[in-house]
Order: structure tokens, then C-alpha cells, then sequence
């Protein structure tokens, strides 16, 4: 049988059922659940005869059903914090930055204020279930945060999280190895990365200690290690705490990290649908109308395959560019050793504190640093609509491509 997971929220379903007087075990709504009431967001207020009241939309009931509640009535002072919060905000804002004068004898809100408060607690709703989506689909252990204090943007529409490689029909990101190292503790004579021809790529701290543009060669699930063998590293997934965050400058949803992250260090694995060249070609020229770059050119040994993170991928999808960044592009090989298909693996360049932005060169393709200057001797037919860089650094070249 074929089952198609249903994009409707919990909530949601929950309001069908008590709009239509039905129940449902499955999803909480029994006869004894039927009528009962959890206040979900808190929508306005005003001020009847020296009592105040909210205007409550309640937890798993349509909004025909949100009923004026006295305050005393609520027990809820975290959403009673949000919706004062959020009041305060929008009055900031209409001040343009302007000192506010909070009055604590306000009757009624204005239509405008009201209308803000319910936007953003159906953003917060949204952002938390987004972040809790995003947290059941990852196989690393560290956690995923969402925030967004800018503006209203909810999480993106067209956009699935992955783990690793989705290649588009006729692509095999597996090349069927069947062997690995003998090695009882790695590294030996002849690991993975000696019998490629190259040197371990990280050092007993399990930092990097290898050049950009030297590929990296780890142990696979033949080899006869264990999952604490020192040259096991990308394959586990990030280990850094990390934040999908709202940036305030106009460059859309950026990440920063929630702790510190040493020199060296592996930080996360950029992953999308792997397709041809050409298809990439097409689908640029679209994106570049658009003022997005997802693209990423697997050209270590050749230029047949991109990754394109636009719809499918993972953390990485929403870091951004610099033209001074703190993350280095190198690529890997673990159970697949053909050279037209390595993983990209992002490492920091230095020392990045706890709270700040991650990025890298969209330019950057390992040791390949395509600057603006060479991005024009690119053939007519291959040279699409310029992007103006936003990244602020004080040698930003101006443009992302």
C-alpha cells in the first residue's frame, strides 16, 4: 500500500473534528476530550468594567469557536508573556526605534496591533513545529533551533529535510565498495586514505590537518574499525549545536552556532539532489531570477554532477555567503570512491564563538577559489544574471557569482 504523510497539523485535524462533531482516537479526540479546552494563542484584549479580557483561540478548535475569557480565567502566563511581548514589539516598531511609553489603562487594541499579535503566534507555532520536524528527521545527535526575530517569515514552503544524497533518477551515489581496511587501530599502513594514495586526513584530535583541495578519505562500513576509529568524523553527522536564524540585513535565513567551534573542526556535511550538469544549467538560470544560489559543482575530478540544495537538503541549505567566510569546502570519500561524486564537507578556518553566523564561499569549490573576475570569462551561453553580494566583509568582491 502506498501512504502519503498528511501535511495538516495535529490542531488542525482536531478543529475538523470538533467543527463536524466527530471523533477519533488516533488523534486525541475522544467523547471525554471532545469538549475540552486548552487555550493555544491569545488573539486581543480589552478592558469591560475594570476587568480585563482576552480573546483566547483555543487549542484544536476552529477560530469560530475563540471566545472572550477575564483574565482570571487563564492559566497560562508564558502566552499572556508572549502577547504582551508581541504588543510592545509592534508599537516599537511604529515608534521607529523611538522610546516606548508603555500605558498600563489601554480599553481596547487597535485592529492593526491585534492582527500582529495573532500573525506572530501563528509564526511561533509554526517556527516550533518546524523545529521539532526538523529534530525527528536529523541522525545527529545535536539539536537544531529555529528563530526568527526580524520579521514574519515562517518556515519555507518547498522545502524537505535530508540526511545524505538524493540523486536524481539514473545517478548511483554508491559505487557498491565491498571492501575496507584491516586495520585493528586506525591508522595503519594501509587505511583507507594510504590506499588511496593520500595521507589521513585529521590528526589525533580528530581535527584536519590536511591543505583545501586535498580530498579526504575515511573508513567505510567494511572496514574492520569501529565507530570510534579516529578517521570516522563527516560520516557521524554534525556535533555542534546549531540555529536557523532570521537575519536582520536583508540575506533571508542565515545559521549560527550555539557553541564554540574549534579551528579545524568538521561543522556539517552540504547535501541536496545530485543531478547533471546541464539539468544544473537549466535549473540556474531560474534560480538566478530569483536571487538564490543553491547550486554546487562536484568538480573535483570532473564537471558531470551538482548538487542542488534548493528543495532537498539539510542545515546547510541555509548558510550563507562570504567573501571572508569561517567555513572551508573539502571533499570526501566514504562508500563511494567515484571521483565524479565526493560528499561536501564544510570545516571551520578558525576559532567561531558561540552565537555567531557560519559561512562559506559559494565560489569556493575545494582548492578553487573562482573569483569575479574569472566568473566572466565564463562562454555567453553559460554567464547568467549577477547577484549582488550582501555578506559585508570588508573584501565582499560585490557579487555572489
Amino acid at each position: 500500500a502506498w501512504y502519503v504523510p498528511c501535511l495538516a497539523s495535529l490542531e488542525t485535524l482536531q478543529e475538523l473534528c470538533r467543527k463536524e462533531n466527530l471523533t477519533c482516537k488516533s488523534i486525541g479526540i475522544t467523547n471525554r476530550h471532545l469538549k475540552s479546552y486548552e487555550v493555544e494563542y491569545l488573539c486581543d484584549y480589552k478592558v469591560e468594567e475594570g476587568k480585563a479580557y482576552y480573546f483566547v483561540k483555543w487549542k484544536g478548535w476552529p477560530e469560530s469557536s475563540n471566545t472572550w475569557e477575564p483574565r482570571k480565567h487563564l492559566n497560562c502566563p508564558l502566552l499572556i508573556q508572549n502577547f504582551l511581548r508581541d504588543k510592545n514589539e509592534y508599537l516599537s516598531r511604529m515608534r521607529e526605534g523611538k522610546p516606548l511609553k508603555v500605558r498600563n489603562h489601554i480599553k481596547t487594541l487597535k485592529p492593526a496591533i491585534a492582527d500582529y499579535i495573532v500573525k506572530k503566534a501563528k509564526q511561533r507555532i509554526a517556527l516550533q513545529r518546524w523545529k521539532e520536524e526538523l529534530n525527528r528527521k536529523k541522525n545527529h545527535k545535536a539539536m537544531i533551533l529555529v528563530e526568527n526575530t526580524v520579521d514574519l517569515e515562517g518556515p519555507p514552503l518547498d522545502f524537505y529535510y535530508i540526511n545524505e544524497y538524493k540523486p536524481a533518477p539514473g545517478i548511483n551515489v554508491l559505487s557498491g565498495i565491498t571492501t575496507g581496511c584491516e586495520c585493528a587501530d586506525c591508522p595503519a599502513e594501509k587505511c583507507c586514505p594510504k590506499e588511496a594514495g593520500f595521507i589521513l586526513a585529521y590528526n589525533k584530535r580528530k581535527k584536519l590537518k590536511i591543505q583545501p583541495g586535498l580530498p579526504i578519505y575515511e573508513c567505510n562500513s567494511y572496514c574492520r574499525c569501529g565507530p570510534d576509529c579516529p578517521n570516522r568524523i563527516v560520516q557521524k553527522g554534525t556535533p555542534y549545536s546549531l540555529c536557523i536564524f532570521r537575519t536582520n540585513n536583508g540575506r533571508g535565513w542565515g545559521v549560527k552556532t550555539l557553541q564554540k567551534i574549534k579551528t579545524n573542526s568538521f561543522v556539517m556535511e552540504y547535501v541536496g539532489e545530485v543531478i547533471t550538469s546541464e539539468e544544473a544549467e537549466r535549473r540556474g538560470q531560474f534560480y538566478d531570477n530569483q536571487g538564490n544560489t543553491y547550486l554546487f559543482d562536484l568538480d573535483y575530478d570532473s564537471d558531470e554532477f551538482t548538487v542542488d540544495a534548493a528543495r532537498y537538503g539539510n542545515v546547510s541549505h541555509f548558510v550563507n555567503h562570504s567573501c571572508d567566510p569561517n567555513l572551508q569546502v573539502f571533499n570526501v570519500f566514504i562508500d563511494n570512491l567515484d571521483l565524479r561524486l565526493p560528499r561536501i564537507a564544510l570545516f571551520s578556518t578558525r576559532t567561531i564563538k558561540a552565537g555567531e553566523e557560519l559561512t562559506f564561499d559559494y565560489q569556493m569549490k575545494g582548492s578553487i577559489d573562482l573569483t569575479s573576475d574569472s566568473a566572466d570569462t565564463l562562454s555567453p551561453s553559460k554567464k547568467r544574471i549577477r547577484t549582488v553580494c550582501k555578506c559585508g566583509a570588508m573584501c565582499c568582491r560585490g557579487y555572489l557569482n
